[in-house]
């Protein structure tokens, strides 16, 4: 049964048998050649015994890209962990357990289609399949015409799908905040953004410091059907354990000393849109407890609170070390890393998308010169191959700031360096003399220097503290952009890197 439409059977006048060497789909719509090819549609078939199946046998013949999985937790664990177009729920016992694992996969795989096969003729099962979302429902022993039908247009749909993700994405400034880049990574993320943003699944955004892991969390929520609710960003590391709780799911009058009133919390704030927590691996043991209960039953409770509050939500968080290391530690939660994992997002580090260097580079530079009112300095072939050598191990972050500093050092008449330098000296800094004709602040020279710090260090927090001899919430009280100002309860707000 198709969805929305009739039965199965009423493809039988058009169904037919696939020819030798035929494939079932030609690629996305205007692919062809090796376009198509290189674009095969991935197909995961779950089943008591997978590797026994014809069907296996029959779509692999068809030039479809085939993965197995046995029924329950295998099956779930593969559709959390990879991208696919289309799935089978085959030979699975009807009833909750196929059941199940169609409705969870649903909620992952929001553009691939589900076609269910099985031998059971009970209709209620076929009615629930149709309601949780499945394309289509088979009984067995199925017509390899018929078969072919419905694996036809379930790709057409996901086709589809995906070409209505893309124009959504460009009618939206290109959907993912100006994110920059046109490499293969890059791609890959754009289409994980495109493939979960309709959905409400949690997202875990992982990657090294500088990345751009809040562009990808905003990307999330601007394609969502929450995009013209809030997002609500905050970083768990900027705010002592006590204070970030009642940030977190706000607090009664009275509840401590200075709780003059009630006071609303960041999953209230972004109630119908989207709550960011970067940082989220520095979280600790009972604000873990917390966001677990959050996420599992989507209730709050204020501190010094007595009643439960429903809250609408959507969570996307973000880490730069691998939670997998914590959680055999014993320092984060297994159940909570299980639940923030739904939906992983890796964004590649600069050094895995040289190619991206060049337009990230004159797009930074145009910003800044902009900002200035200045004529944007010159960037030469040489100068962006030497660019591209640069491993920039503070990431885009790092250029962004080289291209600001270029900036700067092309007002003052000064020649740009290139590529940084790994050290705190000669890396294209103006000296104090130029910052005084420039007349900058002893602020914004110290926001300067603290930028450079961090580039130093790679972004390292702890690090960088030491080497300024501050601790690390004055860092990230005094880490702010000139003319970005940021609200400190609710994190940087610039829409550059995090």
């Amino acid at each position: 049964m198709e969805q929305g439409g009739q039965p199965a059977q009423r493809s039988m006048d058009r169904g037919r048998a696939l020819g030798a060497g035929e494939s079932l789909w030609e690629g996305p719509p205007g692919a062809s050649g090796a376009d198509a090819r290189a674009q095969r549609a991935r197909v995961l078939y779950v089943a008591d015994h997978p590797s026994k199946s014809h069907i296996v046998d029959y779509l692999r013949a068809a030039h479809l890209d085939v993965e197995t999985a046995a029924c329950g937790a295998p099956a779930i664990e593969a559709l959390e962990s990879d991208l696919y177009d289309l799935v089978f729920l085959c030979a699975c016992k009807p009833g909750p357990d196929g059941l199940f694992v169609l409705a969870r996969g649903r909620g992952v795989q929001p553009t691939a289609q589900f076609i269910i096969l099985t031998d059971d003729q009970n209709p209620d099962t076929a009615v629930e399949a149709m309601r949780l979302g499945a394309f289509d429902y088979l009984t067995e022993p199925v017509d390899p015409s018929l078969l072919t039908v419905s694996v036809e247009r379930a790709l057409e749909r996901t086709a589809m799908s995906r070409l209505m993700a893309r124009l959504q994405r460009g009618a939206r400034d290109h959907g993912c905040c100006h994110m920059v880049g046109d490499s293969a990574p890059m791609h890959r993320v754009y289409d994980l953004i495109e493939r979960v943003a309709g959905t409400n699944a949690t997202v875990l955004v992982t990657g090294e410091t500088g990345t751009g892991k809040e562009l990808v969390a905003r990307g999330v929520h601007t394609l969502s059907d929450r995009s013209q609710r809030p997002f609500v960003p905050i970083s768990c590391a900027a705010l002592p354990s006590t204070l970030l709780e009642s940030e977190l799911f706000g607090h009664r009058r009275g509840s401590f000393t200075g709780a003059v009133a009630n006071r609303r919390g960041l999953f209230e704030d972004a109630t119908g849109g989207t709550a960011f927590l970067d940082d989220v691996e520095t979280l600790g043991p009972d604000l873990q407890a917390k966001l677990l209960r959050v996420l599992q039953e989507r209730t709050i409770q204020p501190v010094g609170g007595h009643h439960d509050i429903a809250v609408d939500v959507r969570i996307v968080a973000a880490t730069n070390v691998e939670l997998e290391t914590l959680v055999e530690a014993g320092t984060f939660r297994r159940d909570l890393y299980y639940r923030l994992n739904v939906f992983p997002i890796r964004v590649p580090p600069l050094r895995e998308r040289r190619a991206d260097i060049p337009a990230l580079a004159i797009h930074f530079r145009n910003l800044y010169a902009a900002e200035l009112n200045v004529p944007a300095p010159s960037f030469g072939a040489q100068l962006l191959e030497a660019l591209m050598a640069y491993d920039w191990p503070g990431n885009v972050r790092e250029l962004e700031h080289w291209a600001e500093r270029s900036v700067i050092m092309a007002l003052g008449g000064g020649q740009v360096d290139a590529p940084p330098s790994h050290g705190l000296a000669g890396n294209g800094l103006p000296s104090l003399a130029e910052y005084a004709r420039l007349g900058w602040s002893l602020e914004r020279i110290a926001n300067e220097y603290i930028k450079t710090v961090l580039d130093h260090t790679e972004g390292h927090r702890g690090r960088a503290a030491d080497l300024l001899g501050i601790d690390r919430r004055t860092l990230y009280r005094k880490a702010r952009r000139p003319k970005r100002p940021r609200d400190s309860r609710r994190g940087e707000r610039s829409p550059n890197t995090t």
